[in-house]
């Protein structure tokens, strides 16, 4: 289990409803995740739990509720705000430059952090060559911390499945975010990506002081590195609590687990 210990609420979800053309893909859903804490959501294909991640990060905007983040009060979260505030994500489909090496899409991550204009940068004039090195030593922090060293200067569309959703979650992280959502980060991966891509958030979390939230299917995964879990069925919320008090709710076997045992 992650040694972070959970303390206030950094992100409040409350009434959140998210409708289509007409059509509920999220019904009324309130919970919050602790500072410091990583919370799974799950639920079967089609719950509603990408459609809850993009309202989060701004993709999507709910008709219904509010959210707070670290405490600040929003109808909605515009994704440039969500960059700025402090929230980075991966995507359930990885969305990298296949064409460009492990390092300069590590440091696409950091385009928030530059400080030089982008007049400087393509002149070389002013800040942008003192920049360049501040964001080109914060990239290879992340890159040493991920353990992708070996990989650095190779092309992402030539590294195997697993890497790619390494050097994804290293792009989110150079955002140096406090809230990172994963979208099935661990998607297509064989037991053995599983285990590094696990290793990898736990010491995200504990060592970054990042808070995370993830979607993920593999019950194993999400009971062995998660503080709180919240289950989700046909848009609605149908559990939310400590992973051994989810796994023994009836609704949640009913809905997902399908057996006690």
């Amino acid at each position: 289990m992650p040694m972070t210990q959970p303390t206030a609420h950094l992100l409040e979800l409350d009434n959140i409803s998210l409708s289509f053309k007409g059509v509920k893909a999220i019904t009324d859903i309130s919970f919050a995740v602790a500072t410091g804490e990583i919370c799974a959501l799950i639920g079967p294909n089609g719950a509603g739990k990408s459609s809850l991640l993009n309202v989060i990060s701004g993709v999507y905007q709910p008709q219904e509720g509010r959210i707070r983040f670290d405490r600040q009060e929003r109808r909605r979260m515009r994704a440039r705000d969500v960059a700025v505030g402090g929230i980075a994500r991966t995507f359930q489909n990885i969305a990298l430059f296949k064409g460009m090496s492990v390092l300069d899409n590590v440091l696409t991550g950091r385009n928030l952090k530059r400080r030089s204009s982008w007049i400087e940068q393509a002149l070389q004039i002013g800040r942008a060559r003192g920049d360049d090195d501040r964001q080109r030593e914060a990239a290879e922090r992340v890159i040493a911390f991920l353990h992708l060293q070996p990989w650095r200067d190779v092309l992402v569309g030539k590294l195997p499945y697993g890497l790619q959703k390494r050097v994804e979650l290293a792009r989110a992280l150079a955002a140096e975010p406090r809230l990172l959502l994963l979208d099935e980060p661990m998607a297509g991966m064989n037991a053995e990506e599983k285990q590094q891509m696990s290793r990898s958030i736990v010491d995200v979390n504990r060592e970054l002081d990042t808070t995370v939230v993830l979607i993920e299917h593999d019950i194993g995964v999400v009971m062995g590195i998660s503080n709180h879990v919240v289950v989700l069925d046909y848009g609605r919320k149908i559990g939310d609590g400590p992973p051994e008090a989810v796994r023994r709710n009836p609704e949640v076997i009913a809905a997902y687990l399908g057996t006690r045992h």
